[in-house]
């Protein structure tokens, strides 16, 4: 979530003009007596204060900005470090925004939201996010969230709540793409949208055809994955000295051999340094196929490079017309795609 913040401060930036305003209202229950509430601008690398107000005993509140664009702005509160609420107005807009804060958990629910598909989405998210820290609890929320952004995916809020899966790209990438199909030619001049657009550009999605791999196999020989245009491929991303690789081999040396007289291949990419270790586990492991190639240059790969691993064992399932179909399926899932995909 740090660096999901992060992200903001790094791509928006505020133009500011007299032309049309936007007004954001409400009322804001439980707040200490003489809080308060700072509507903030981002400027660069920083966030800057442009308006603040003490919240009344009412707790009613209201900003009204210049908003001759979509314009972004952060609401901090003066007695709540680190916590920070994210807007978007739209020109002439008018929004209500509801909220309701537990000191004592330092988190502020929104209770309701009027005049905005943007806020409703925020909201909807905002309240999604106390979900506990546990591993089950943060796949669950993963996956409530690339729900509610596909739900929402023609809001130029999305653009912002698709950075949530900054960490998790390749797994969420299509979430991404989906954002930036729904947004690209009706915000084009965005920060938000051009990020997502760019994040794409120099990333591997499903439905994109799967970057060139040409690296040396173990007799020097160079193997190209285009070469196996017209197979199903298991792009395998691996190396000798990585544990869970090695325990997942015997998965894929089965699938390899349940499919590969159908026209299914592995072309299996090594990360490591060492020729004589990297040979040898694919001895030991029973890697039969002939698409071993490394370049042995650890994390330097040529070949990992374009796909931006930056962990293994990692895995892009490409179909016969060399475009991907998934990124990181491992056994049963893997298994599962595989069959669907010879079945066509």
């Amino acid at each position: 979530m740090k660096q999901f913040i992060l992200l903001i401060l790094a791509m928006f930036a505020v133009v500011v003009a007299e032309a049309q305003t936007a007004t954001l209202s409400g009322t804001f229950v439980g707040l200490p007596e003489g809080t308060r509430l700072i509507l903030n601008d981002v400027q660069g690398n920083k966030i800057i204060p442009s308006d603040s107000l003490v919240v009344p005993d009412n707790g009613k509140y209201s900003f009204t900005v210049s908003a001759p664009q979509p314009r972004f702005v952060i609401l901090t509160i003066s007695n709540m470090a680190g916590l920070s609420l994210h807007v978007f107005l739209m020109p002439n807009e008018r929004v209500v925004m509801d909220m309701r804060t537990t000191p004592i958990t330092n988190h502020v629910r929104i209770t309701n939201t009027e005049g905005s598909r943007n806020m409703e989405l925020y909201r909807r998210f905002n309240n999604l996010i106390p979900v506990g820290q546990d591993d089950a609890a943060q796949w669950t929320l993963k996956q409530n969230v690339s729900d509610l952004i596909k739900e929402y995916q023609d809001c130029l809020m999305s653009a912002f709540l698709v950075t949530f899966f900054e960490d998790d790209f390749a797994e969420y990438g299509w979430v991404y793409k989906m954002v930036s199909d729904a947004l690209s030619s009706r915000y084009p001049d965005n920060s938000f949208v051009r990020y997502v657009n760019e994040k794409l550009r120099t990333a591997v999605v499903p439905g994109m055809e799967a970057p060139e791999v040409a690296l040396p196999d173990i007799n020097g020989k160079e193997r190209k994955l285009s070469d196996l245009r017209g197979k199903i491929v298991l792009l395998d991303f691996w190396a000798s000295w990585c544990g869970p690789c090695r325990k997942e081999n015997p998965n894929v040396v089965k699938i390899y051999n349940k499919f590969h007289a159908q026209g299914f291949e592995v072309f299996s990419v090594s990360l490591d340094n060492s020729k004589d270790r990297w040979t040898k586990a694919i001895a030991d492991d029973g890697l039969l196929w002939e698409n071993h190639v490394s370049d042995l240059k650890g994390w330097s790969s040529a070949g990992a490079r374009p796909y931006g691993v930056s962990s293994i064992p990692a895995t892009v399932l490409i179909d016969r017309d060399g475009k991907v179909v998934a990124r990181n399926l491992r056994g049963a899932d893997l298994e599962a795609k595989v069959r669907e995909l010879i079945s066509k």
